[in-house]
């Protein structure tokens, strides 16, 4: 079921991947808009469809794009993470591979040749999904991506965990997720994983053949600017946004300037 709201529109897809079945919630931006090009957009390692707050709106409007927003399974108010369900290594490789293709079909976007926007671990999986299916995707944006794990990163998330434990970040993050618990603790442990450590998709991003865009604030407290030069070396098409008084979430800190930059590069494709 699908409702409209001032938005888009909004509802669950109920898909099969990852070995069982699942309830995604989506928003459909602009649908009324089927000639223009569609701007999927892939949350970070804690985020959902609702902590995207009204940005991918703003992007789609400013772009002259329809967009497609949701919420990955272990979030938002999609089908939960199990109790006892440890993400495995390559989690972030099942969502590329399995999962959003299934939501594409299941939305009847399966023929799409969409934009990937995705901000840190939805960076990745855009990544990934840009190498496995090239002939899928019509260029990528990303944000604060990973291709590779470093120090800085796994002591942010050391630092998450502590907050989790010592502040009010479960009540906050109990404003976008049905189960904050299992959500939080799911991306925590496998980041803090050891075998983790070891995670690496820089030659993955050889496979990618489209316009690729790569921002990244100097400030971010979960990698540094070598995660960017990685790209540019395995993907020579790549350009790059460095934003001064940036952390983590560009598009939260320099808002403006990541529209901007969005924006051209869809313009940049006609």
């Amino acid at each position: 079921m699908s409702v409209s709201t001032p938005a888009g529109t909004r509802g669950f897809a109920e898909i099969q991947a990852l070995g069982r079945p699942l309830s995604i919630e989506y928003e459909l931006i602009a649908a009324d808009k089927p000639e223009a090009d569609l701007i999927i957009f892939l949350h970070e390692g804690l985020g959902s469809l609702s902590m995207w707050k009204d940005w991918p709106a703003r992007v789609c409007e400013a772009a002259g794009c329809r967009g497609l927003v949701y919420s990955r399974n272990g979030y938002g108010a999609s089908t939960p993470r199990g109790e006892q369900e440890h993400w495995p290594v390559t989690y972030m490789h099942d969502q590329a591979r399995e999962a959003l293709p299934a939501l594409l079909r299941a939305l009847g976007l399966e023929n799409e040749r969409p934009v990937l926007f995705g901000h840190s671990d939805g960076a990745s999986i855009a990544l990934l999904y840009g190498a496995m299916y090239p002939e899928r995707v019509k260029a990528i944006a990303v944000a604060a991506p990973h291709v590779f794990v470093e120090d800085i990163t796994v002591e942010s998330i050391c630092a998450a965990r502590q907050a989790w434990l010592e502040t009010d970040l479960p009540q906050r993050l109990g404003r976008y997720h049905q189960y904050p618990e299992l959500t939080f603790w799911g991306w925590n442990d496998i980041w803090l994983d050891p075998a983790f450590r070891d995670w690496n998709i820089e030659e993955a991003v050889s496979g990618i053949r489209c316009p690729l865009c790569v921002i990244q604030g100097r400030e971010d407290e979960y990698g540094t600017l070598r995660q960017v030069e990685s790209i540019r070396k395995h993907a020579p098409q790549a350009r790059a946004l460095i934003l001064d008084n940036c952390r983590h979430s560009p598009h939260k800190d320099q808002p403006a300037a990541v529209i901007t930059e969005i924006s051209a590069l869809i313009h940049s494709l006609d």
